[in-house]
């Protein structure tokens, strides 16, 4: 069993809290990024990431579309990679 203390546990709790959100349309857009994306984070960018699940998921899809503005506290280069939204998968 992986500590949830440590940095991979961490990132384990954060994978399964990014896959279950509550919609598929959340899931596939906030799971699909940390899958894409995590495999390189520091402990920073996985903080932000930690940060950005306690946000509501239409909030953070919102920010993701740019139908609204990103609050300044997730500006930067991983809010930059979520928007370009190139790695949602839609299963058929």
């Amino acid at each position: 069993m992986v500590d949830p203390l440590t940095f991979e546990g961490r990132k384990q709790r954060a994978r399964f809290r990014a896959w279950h959100r509550g919609t598929r349309e959340a899931d596939f857009m906030i799971g699909g990024f940390f899958d894409r994306y995590q495999v390189s984070w520091s402990e920073s960018e996985l903080a932000w990431f930690e940060a950005l699940l306690e946000e509501d998921d239409v909030d953070v899809m919102a920010w993701a579309l740019q139908t609204q503005p990103t609050p300044p506290r997730f500006e930067g280069p991983l809010i930059e990679k979520m928007k370009s939204l190139d790695y949602v998968e839609i299963p058929r």
